[in-house]
Formats: C-alpha cells, sequence, structure tokens
C-alpha cells in the first residue's frame, strides 16, 4: 500500500512528478501510481510500484533501526 495510504484509484496520472518508470525507464501507467511524500509517482506497472513501496520500507527500517542503535549509544 502506498506511504500515505492513498487508494491508487484516488490517483491521477497527470498528477505524476515523473512521466517515465524509475525503475525500466518505461512510461508510466495509470493502473501503476502511489503517493510517496505527498507527490504521486507513476510506474510502468504493479510489480515496479510493489518494488517501490518495498524498497521504501526496507529503507525506513534500515533508517529507524540506525536511530535506535544511536540513540542507545548516546545515552
Amino acid at each position: 500500500m502506498p506511504q500515505d495510504a492513498v487508494t491508487p484509484a484516488a490517483l491521477n496520472i497527470a498528477d505524476a512528478i515523473n512521466e517515465t518508470c524509475p525503475w525500466s525507464g518505461k512510461p508510466i501507467s495509470v493502473d501503476s501510481l502511489t503517493l510517496y511524500n505527498g507527490a504521486v509517482v507513476g510506474f510502468c506497472n504493479p510489480e515496479c510500484r510493489d518494488k517501490f513501496a518495498s524498497a521504501v520500507r526496507s529503507f525506513e527500517a534500515a533508517l529507524q533501526a540506525r536511530r535506535v542503535e544511536r540513540a542507545g549509544l548516546e545515552q
């Protein structure tokens, strides 16, 4: 699910900040949009969109783990 919890049907391809998929370089598709940090981002297919969502979750988890680790070291 997109980070900002908006259903993909509520997103408009005209609002996308990109015209080509960041993974494949192909044109974006109306069924492959997501919301990231308040911006509509498009992908060429749902697999690329879901790959992006997974990568974002992984990066956010790693950042959170680093914050926790650093907080423990500074106390």
